[in-house]
């Protein structure tokens, strides 16, 4: 959660992996009608037809039948919608309503900059200019960490490929155009043994992240786990070298992971425990 200041208003925004919702009811501080002024937004039918429009393209489980009913419903002078309304008979995904201490209606951005619009065009370009900013300041923090992270990933790596070079594949009988398959075989190890899963299992459970990006489970990893990825790597390293077999060898890294993880404090994974 972060806040950006727009005149003087401090508006909160709920950040996820592929989406921003930006609270509506700050948007309204400053106002003399305050929250009042989302119901009647959302009342409005050329409102009703730009959400109808964004969830048709965005959410596969909108109740389009019932929106239609809405929609024609919308626009007479006794006709009134909740943003709690609105989400039950169209299980709409664009808006939200929350209660507690960081209660209120949060909207995705592309709704919020819609209803910033709405009260006021030069408050929605300052919004989206500030929205900007924040993304750009995420985006050079997750930069660095990400520099750190390979920096980690990578500390025992030519220790470890160059074991599985010299120990593994002079006894593998593979042909050379063959060989990556050793080195695949390896790294797959340590991954079950640090994850609880392969590389390709982690693609198959996250093509979203794959679309936009993150190919490595690594990338993903904490801080803890990539220190353990790099003493695990090393303590491969040395069972190769002793001519230990692959069996024995996930077993000791499987024991060795959870005893560091749990010391260090790092998340250690289902199939580990």
């Amino acid at each position: 959660m972060s806040k950006i200041d727009v005149q003087g208003t401090k508006i909160t925004v709920l950040e996820g992996n592929f989406s921003d919702y930006i609270s509506l009811t700050d948007m309204t501080g400053v106002h003399e009608e305050g929250s009042r002024l989302v119901e009647k937004w959302i009342s409005n039918k050329n409102t009703l037809e730009f959400l109808g429009v964004w969830e048709g393209l965005n959410n596969s489980n909108f109740n389009s039948p019932e929106f239609e009913g809405i929609k024609s419903a919308s626009g007479t002078n006794r006709f009134t919608m909740s943003v709690k309304k609105w989400i039950e008979k169209t299980q709409a995904i664009g808006l939200m309503a929350k209660s507690g201490r960081y209660g209120g209606t949060f909207a995705h951005k592309d709704i919020a900059f819609e209803f910033g619009s709405w009260l006021s065009p030069l408050f929605k370009l300052l919004l989206i200019k500030e929205f900007q900013r924040l993304k750009e300041e995420e985006q050079k923090r997750l930069h660095q960490g990400w520099d750190v992270k390979r920096f980690l990933s990578k500390a025992n790596y030519k220790i470890h490929t160059e074991a599985v070079k010299q120990y593994l594949l002079p006894i593998s009988n593979l042909s050379k155009d063959k060989s990556w398959l050793v080195y695949a075989e390896e790294a797959d190890i340590i991954n079950m043994a640090l994850f609880g899963k392969t590389a390709k299992q982690w693609r198959e459970e996250n093509s979203t992240l794959i679309l936009n990006g993150i190919n490595n489970m690594r990338d993903m990893a904490e801080t803890q786990q990539l220190i353990v990825l790099a003493n695990i790597e090393n303590y491969n390293a040395i069972l190769i070298k002793e001519g230990i077999d692959k069996e024995e060898r996930f077993l000791r890294l499987r024991s060795l992971a959870i005893e560091q993880l749990n010391i260090l404090g790092g998340t250690v994974t289902e199939k580990l425990s």
